[in-house]
């Protein structure tokens, strides 16, 4: 046991983990030992590349509060979240697809009426309307589901990244109609880039990638005996769509904003002329 080999290290390493009473806890960890020990085998990894990523790692953990969360940049970065979104999503065919939740979530948003607008500052952008309905696989309307919605603002910044903004600026939860129906406002989205002041920007300027991600808002769904959703919605027009900085871009996600002028229509969406619109159905899946 003193005099062991590299390949004798992981069997005695995985071994001493063999006792972990929960299964699945058991499971992942030998995996991730099996794994690692692969790739400091793979690349040769040498006593001061494992120090630098340690120190790395301590950097990534040591910038993150309650309002930055460099951790979920850095495994957005890594294609990490959007990997493990499509390998434990589960979303069958015909719901919308789920895509990673960023950083910048924050629980709590207030709750908005039918048509209010979650642009909580003075402002002269044009308005987007996005409205439709919150369905189930078979079409049934999906009463009293709650639609999450959060976005930066024109500036490309959240509002929990910039003291400018009122609190809660681009973000609010409402419910949707007895038919399913919802009507949200809000500002069309900009690609903004993320942070690049941390570790994760020290990873991107040694890799030579951009930082920027394709204009989107973001959605939580959620409603009894559906599964909660996850989403996003693309602007078609973005320059980086096919080229997101952390992955999440999938083509049943992209919509097109289209700008309204009809002074009839902005009367029944309860808006002023010209205005972005956007008609969107969410399908649930069913389940917990």
């Amino acid at each position: 046991m003193r005099n062991m080999t590299e390949n004798e290290l992981t069997g005695v390493v995985i071994e001493r983990y063999s006792n972990t009473p929960d299964p699945r806890l058991r499971a992942v960890l030998q995996s991730l030992i099996r794994h690692m020990h692969a790739f400091v085998r793979e690349v040769k990894l040498t006593e001061d590349e494992w120090m630098a990523g340690i120190h790395f790692l301590t950097r990534t953990g040591q910038i993150s509060d309650d309002k930055r969360q460099e951790m979920i940049l850095l495994s957005d970065n890594l294609g990490i979240s959007a990997l493990v979104n499509m390998v434990s999503a589960g979303v069958p065919e015909g719901a919308t697809e789920t895509t990673v939740i960023g950083p910048f979530y924050v629980p709590g948003s207030p709750e908005q009426q039918w048509g209010e607008s979650v642009l909580r500052r003075e402002g002269d952008e044009v308005p987007l309307v996005v409205h439709g309905r919150v369905i189930g696989p078979d079409g049934e309307a999906i009463p009293d589901a709650a639609i999450e919605i959060w976005q930066t603002d024109s500036n490309g910044m959240y509002d929990i990244q910039d003291s400018t903004q009122p609190a809660d600026n681009l973000r609010g939860w409402y419910r949707t109609r007895p038919d399913g129906s919802f009507l949200l406002k809000t500002i069309r989205p900009t690609s903004y880039p993320i942070p690049v002041d941390g570790p994760v920007g020290e990873l991107l300027r040694a890799t030579e990638r951009h930082p920027y991600r394709p204009a989107h808002v973001h959605a939580m769904v959620s409603a009894p005996g559906y599964q909660k959703l996850t989403t996003h919605l693309f602007d078609e027009e973005d320059p980086y769509l096919d080229s997101d900085v952390v992955f999440a871009v999938k083509s049943s996600l992209i919509r097109a904003f289209k700008l309204n002028e009809s002074h009839e229509d902005a009367q029944h969406w309860q808006t002023e002329a010209p205005f972005w619109e956007l008609e969107n159905d969410f399908v649930l899946a069913r389940g917990a």
